[in-house]
C-alpha cells in the first residue's frame, strides 16, 4: 500500500495527528491515507466525551478498551484520525468534535467540505 501524498486541508504539510494514542490508517500518527483506506480516516478529530458518546451510539466504540488489538480506548482531549464520513455525520448530529486542520488530510475533503471543517478547527484560519 501506497500512501497519498501527505497534504493537508489546507494545502500544506500534513502535520502528526496523534502517537499516543497511536492513530492513522497506517498507524504512522499521522491522518495518511491510500485507496485501501475504504472508510477516509482522514479527519484529525479532538475526542469529546459527546462525540465519544455519540460514536458509540452508532456503533463504534471508541472509548472502550480492546487490548487484544493493542487498543487503550479513547478518552476526552486524545486527537483519532477519525472516518469523514462519521465526523460529517457527527456535524449533521450537532455533536461533531474538534478538528487539527493542520493534521487533516486532503482527501477528508472529498466527503467533508472545507467550510464545515472549519467551524470545528481548533486552529481556525480565516
Amino acid at each position: 500500500m501506497k500512501p497519498d501524498p501527505s497534504i493537508n486541508a489546507l494545502g500544506g504539510p500534513l502535520t502528526p495527528c496523534s502517537t499516543t494514542p497511536l492513530t492513522g490508517f497506517f498507524r504512522d500518527g499521522h491522518c495518511n491515507t491510500c485507496a485501501q483506506d475504504q472508510g477516509s480516516h482522514t479527519v484529525c478529530a479532538v475526542m469529546t466525551a459527546e462525540f465519544l458518546a455519540y460514536s458509540k451510539y452508532v456503533g463504534n466504540d471508541l472509548s472502550t478498551p480492546r487490548p487484544e488489538f493493542g487498543f487503550a480506548g479513547l478518552k476526552p482531549g486524545d486527537k483519532w484520525c477519525l472516518c469523514a464520513s462519521r465526523f460529517l455525520q457527527a456535524h449533521d448530529e450537532g455533536c461533531a468534535p474538534k478538528v487539527d486542520l493542520q493534521a487533516t488530510h486532503q482527501r477528508a475533503l472529498e466527503i467533508a467540505p472545507l467550510p464545515i471543517l472549519k467551524q470545528h478547527a481548533i486552529d481556525a484560519p480565516d
